[in-house]
């Protein structure tokens, strides 16, 4: 057996009510805290009310979308003074917050530490406690070490990383993500299910990855199945355990080709990370079945597929297109032009974090061929 490390957030609470633990949560570390926060979820309201309640000093900022560096610079200046960090949203409201504990106590910028378009230099101080809340069932970003952050100017999306950003708790009660719209919960929910298929045929592997995602993949397949079809408790609570073990998984074993195009197509052509992700996981199991040959990881995701969603089993990632079709998902021709330089998007792909961890290497033309498969 291969030599392996395990990392994830301090600790984690996961059940509906656990919503109800924050205030103590927070007032563990001290009374003046930035609450981060999505504007979909009118719970949060309260939140801030029972913090202010508890004695707390609550600074709040509303955040839209995946965070930009201007976000995290903003984020890093209203929460100067604070003694910790609280994100209640989204993925992309807990990346900004887990960036805003990183940088508070740091007198450099966001640009020093980020990956591939910035500095890349570790982080020069410990960052702030952090409490992450999801409230949406996709990205497991409560239990990741990295906050993908849009640099604009550089059409990408990347990554400001280190150990010490993941967060000292992640409460992830189901009942936040209860009557999500349908289309955020089944774009962020196939998120979810790549963040389990890819840690899984990665490179990185390990035994405990490969027990979660074992069990989370099938779970996952069942549950957005259901959430197509209508409202169902039972797949919101199955979801964001697929979500939490994603999180897990990708955190010690890395992603692979689809995140790799996802990062570079959503920052050059802002198409939303999880419909890119669903659009792209059959092409892109199919681009790593042909360069891979037989594969019994590769064959036991192709099963998986098809028996949950109901498809032919030889040719279930070829289907995946048409399922996805069927439950009325955009493809990603409403945001890229056919003529949208995608050799050039493939080209950036190729050298991605992500693509590290792919269980092949795939060709530029191959990459390119994943997209336009996708439009």
């Amino acid at each position: 057996m291969a030599p392996f490390a395990f990392a994830t957030a301090g600790r984690i609470r996961f059940g509906r009510g656990v919503a109800s633990e924050a205030v103590e949560a927070v007032r563990g570390y001290g009374h003046k805290v930035l609450l981060l926060r999505g504007g979909s979820v009118a719970w949060v309201d309260d939140l801030a009310q029972a913090l202010a309640a508890a004695g707390c000093e609550v600074v709040q900022l509303r955040s839209s979308g995946e965070p930009s560096v201007e976000d995290v610079r903003a984020a890093v200046v209203a929460g100067r003074g604070v003694d910790v960090v609280l994100g209640v949203g989204g993925g992309a409201v807990i990346d900004l917050a887990k960036a805003a504990a990183a940088l508070i106590p740091s007198d450099c910028d966001v640009m020093d530490h980020l990956e591939v378009v910035g500095a890349g230099k570790p982080l020069a101080a410990d960052p702030l406690p952090m409490i992450a809340m999801p409230t949406t069932a996709g990205t497991g970003a409560e239990v990741t070490k990295n906050a993908v952050i849009a640099v604009p100017e550089a059409g990408r999306k990347v990554s400001l990383r280190d150990d010490r950003m993941l967060p000292r708790l992640a409460l992830v009660d189901q009942a936040l993500t209860d009557n999500a719209p349908r289309g955020v919960t089944l774009g962020s929910g196939l998120d979810a299910l790549v963040q389990v298929i890819e840690p899984y045929l990665s490179s990185r592997a390990n035994p405990f990855t490969d027990a979660l995602c074992r069990a989370a993949i099938p779970q996952g397949i069942a549950a957005l199945q259901r959430l197509a079809k209508g409202e169902d408790a039972a797949a919101r609570d199955a979801l964001a355990y697929v979500s939490l073990s994603g999180g897990l998984a990708l955190a010690n074993a890395g992603l692979g080709a689809v995140h790799g195009l996802a990062g570079v197509i959503g920052g050059r052509f802002g198409a939303p990370h999880g419909l890119i992700c669903g659009r792209l996981l059959g092409p892109v199991l199919a681009a790593n079945a042909d360069a891979l040959g037989p594969s019994k990881r590769m064959a036991e995701v192709r099963s998986w597929l098809a028996e949950g969603f109901d498809l032919p089993d030889a040719g279930a990632f070829y289907a995946l297109s048409d399922l996805l079709d069927e439950w009325g998902l955009d493809r990603l021709g409403r945001w890229i032009p056919e003529d949208g330089d995608l050799g050039e998007t493939a080209l950036e792909a190729a050298v991605s974090s992500s693509m590290k961890a792919n269980p092949c290497v795939l060709s530029e033309a191959a990459l390119e061929s994943c997209i336009r498969a996708a439009l």
